[in-house]
């Protein structure tokens, strides 16, 4: 049987914080709200755990779930690249609704699926998904629908669709944003852009060069946003391929060896070139000298965006504990994961 938490009432908050984190860390289902729409999401680390998530929308290994981080340590540890203006995107557009595609830390155990050595991650900003997402640690979070129909926005939406596959329901209210993520690949020597979403592009090109093309897919507009047109939930995530569009564009500098971007899902979010911590080490890192939640010592231009003009702003955020203490990644009747290899084309799937 399914709990359901009223996140508006500060008691209520707490209590399905509690029981979300609960659920998480034994291996079940649990919706949250997010800025752009709702997610389903499970423990990252637990193979079985997103397993349940891929045949709760009904889905195969084939599209691989994004990942969900609270701190950009987290997101660190994920990373093993993320080229020359990952970090620039992250300054800019995080928390938010930018899903950066990167290539994945090979110390990792865990499996998201065919993800051919790469992750698609994203902060989102939202109070009460950072509050659990810090407490967790990496969640794999998809929206929260089943999939070729329309993502949640509302947590009654995703209790019509998903119902007892999830063991708790956050309700934070309707979604402000109700765009998916814009995704882009930096697995390539210049970045792709993968799927068009909340962040318009004229503001992604005042920060890095970009490639695109006139095919590359748009994410459904689930509350009348004017200037989206409607795209299946899916339409983003050709497991075999970069989409139409994307990877055939002429004068592409990206190497023909580079791995092919696999399995970015409808969502729902990097240091450069280091070593990468394993996952046992993701929940208890040193906080960074800029926490992404209060944002940085001299804040970046602001966003213009209309379409996330709804969006809470950074100083709205409460400011959350530290990331909490180390546990397992993997379960203690469970073997680590192989680490998916990077294959010789270029990547794929947040919006949420």
């Amino acid at each position: 049987m399914s709990e359901r938490y009223d996140c508006s009432d500060p008691e209520q908050r707490e209590a399905g914080i509690a029981a979300a984190v609960a659920a998480v860390q034994n291996g079940e289902l649990v919706v949250l709200p997010t800025d752009t729409v709702y997610g389903i999401g499970a423990d990252a680390f637990t193979t079985w755990a997103v397993s349940r998530l891929l045949v709760a929308k009904g889905r195969g290994r084939d599209m691989p779930p994004p990942v969900l981080v609270g701190t950009m340590r987290a997101a660190t540890a994920l990373v093993d690249d993320m080229g020359a203006f990952g970090q620039d995107l992250i300054d800019q557009f995080w928390p938010g609704g930018l899903t950066l595609v990167c290539r994945a830390s090979p110390t990792l155990a865990w499996d998201l699926g065919d993800t051919r050595g790469t992750v698609a991650v994203r902060m989102p900003l939202h109070a009460v998904a950072l509050e659990l997402l810090k407490k967790t640690g990496p969640m794999a979070v998809s929206s929260a629908n089943r999939t070729g129909l329309p993502a949640a926005t509302t947590a009654d939406e995703a209790v019509e669709q998903l119902g007892d596959t999830v063991s708790v329901y956050l309700d934070g209210g309707p979604c402000a944003g109700g765009v998916a993520s814009t995704i882009i690949d930096l697995t390539g020597s210049v970045p792709r852009l993968l799927r068009a979403g909340v962040i318009p592009m004229d503001r992604l090109r005042e920060v890095a060069a970009l490639v695109t093309g006139e095919d590359v897919p748009v994410s459904t507009s689930v509350n009348g946003t004017a200037g989206i047109p409607a795209l299946p939930d899916d339409a983003a995530q050709a497991p075999a391929a970069v989409p139409a569009g994307v990877a055939d564009l002429p004068g592409d500098p990206a190497p023909a060896s580079a791995p092919e971007p696999a399995g970015v899902a409808g969502l729902a979010d990097d240091a450069a070139q280091q070593s990468a911590p394993g996952p046992a080490e993701l929940h208890d890192l040193p906080e960074p000298a800029q926490d992404p939640v209060s944002g940085p010592a001299e804040p970046p231009a602001p966003r213009n965006d209309s379409a996330q003009a709804s969006a809470p702003s950074l100083a709205e955020l409460p400011d959350l504990p530290d990331d909490p203490a180390p546990r397992s990644a993997l379960a203690p009747d469970e073997s680590p994961a192989e680490t998916s290899e990077p294959s010789a084309d270029a990547k794929d799937t947040a919006g949420k």
